[in-house]
């Protein structure tokens, strides 16, 4: 008898140990939050995200490796939209349910439009890349950077700049053109009233579909109604595409050709450098021989992804994309701890992070309760012998957005 109730003492100790183990292990797998890409890694700018999404993923690995947030594992989960609204669209009501799917990053304003009243309904919040009327009408979605208007005012006053610079009285005369869609006619809800305010004198715009292979009819249009400057938009290769155009047409020799943020990277200079020679960008995330000079990115690219020659400083921005949720999630962790963890309050706490540095990647972190701009300064670079180089330091945007009625 003795023997039977030693037995099952040690039994029942057994069992009790290896449930603790067991739910114990349990517990921490289910210590847990989702980062979602709505991303396109086949479609018009793939050549843009994946990059993005390689610096947003190797940041992620890097925190989880160290143990995670407060102890939480970060799970990214991309999913390839193709740039395609409907693809998105699909695919968050598909993840909507996922437990602590704390940020959804939504890659088109396409994409941001459609999803912004799920993401309100679910009480979420999602990233989009600038358009201003998230701005306009604060909720839950936040800008990476300044609104694209933002840019487009920053770089018009680089324009007049430039036009004094080169002794000439007046205003110049600017071109526009980009994809047709929402992404190509932001920049000009605000941008163009901006412009205008500085006596700069735009062009009826000229807008094409994405995949369009030659520019040739639109270039020739601005050209002759007068451009001295003309803003090439799209997500490379577009933008270098277009001014490959201009370029075999002659037009590079005598208008000063200006892109986005999106405008040429590592992936269009490796192959049209010469025609890219003296074009200007605006970026609110660090380009060319800056990105290449801040150790924090270049040195995770190397641990993950080997030597710097297929560098892209999008890869950068990722990693931005993600220092900006490990800081959101660690503010909402300070203020509801772990099993009271939710979007809404990863929504507030993005709220509260104003002022967080990133790196140098981008300026400070700009989201408060009266913002959704993800910073607020841009710098403007140029293509000089086959590179990107700095020619202004860091300047704060103007409020683009406040001057168009959405």
């Amino acid at each position: 008898m003795k023997k039977k109730c030693l037995l099952f003492l040690v039994i029942a100790a057994w069992v009790g140990l290896s449930l603790g183990v067991f739910s114990t292990a349990s517990f921490a797998e289910e210590k847990e939050v989702i980062y979602l890409s709505l991303a396109d890694y086949t479609g018009p700018i793939a050549g843009l995200n994946v990059p993005a999404d390689m610096g947003l993923e190797d940041y992620i690995k890097e925190i989880n490796a160290k143990g995670g947030v407060e102890g939480i594992t970060i799970k990214f989960i991309g999913i390839d939209t193709r740039y395609d609204v409907a693809r998105a669209v699909s695919a968050y009501k598909r993840y909507r349910r996922t437990p602590r799917l704390l940020m959804v990053n939504s890659i088109s304003t396409g994409i941001g439009k459609a999803l912004a009243r799920l993401i309100e309904k679910d009480k979420r919040a999602q990233l989009v890349p600038g358009d201003g009327e998230f701005q306009a009408h604060l909720g839950r979605t936040f800008i990476w950077g300044p609104a694209y208007q933002d840019a487009f005012a920053a770089i018009m006053g680089w324009v007049m700049d430039d036009w004094k610079a080169k002794g000439k009285s007046g205003a110049p005369v600017v071109g526009y053109l980009s994809w047709d869609n929402p992404y190509g006619r932001e920049p000009l809800r605000g941008g163009k009233e901006y412009a205008e305010s500085r006596g700069i004198k735009v062009l009826p715009p000229e807008f094409f579909p994405p995949g369009t292979l030659k520019h040739d009819v639109y270039l020739t249009r601005l050209a002759e109604g007068g451009a001295d400057y003309i803003y090439a938009g799209g997500v490379d290769p577009t933008p270098t595409n277009v001014i490959r155009d201009a370029y075999a047409l002659g037009l590079t020799k005598r208008i000063q050709f200006l892109n986005g943020y999106w405008g040429p990277t590592a992936l269009g200079i490796g192959i049209h450098a010469d025609a890219l020679e003296g074009t200007a960008i605006v970026s609110f995330f660090q380009r060319g021989t800056d990105a290449l000079m801040n150790k924090e990115p270049t040195e995770l690219w190397k641990k993950y992804r080997g030597a710097l020659d297929a560098y892209n400083e999008v890869y950068g921005m990722g990693m931005s994309w993600a220092m900006t949720y490990v800081a959101g999630v660690k503010e909402a962790l300070k203020e509801v701890g772990y099993k009271k963890l939710n979007a809404d309050e990863v929504y507030k706490a993005y709220q509260r992070i104003t002022g967080f540095e990133r790196a140098g990647i981008q300026g400070p972190c700009a989201y408060s309760p009266s913002s959704r701009r993800g910073s607020l300064e841009v710098k403007i670079y140029r293509v000089k012998g086959g590179k990107i180089m700095p020619i202004t330091d860091w300047r704060k945007v103007p409020d683009a957005v406040s001057l168009h009625t959405f």
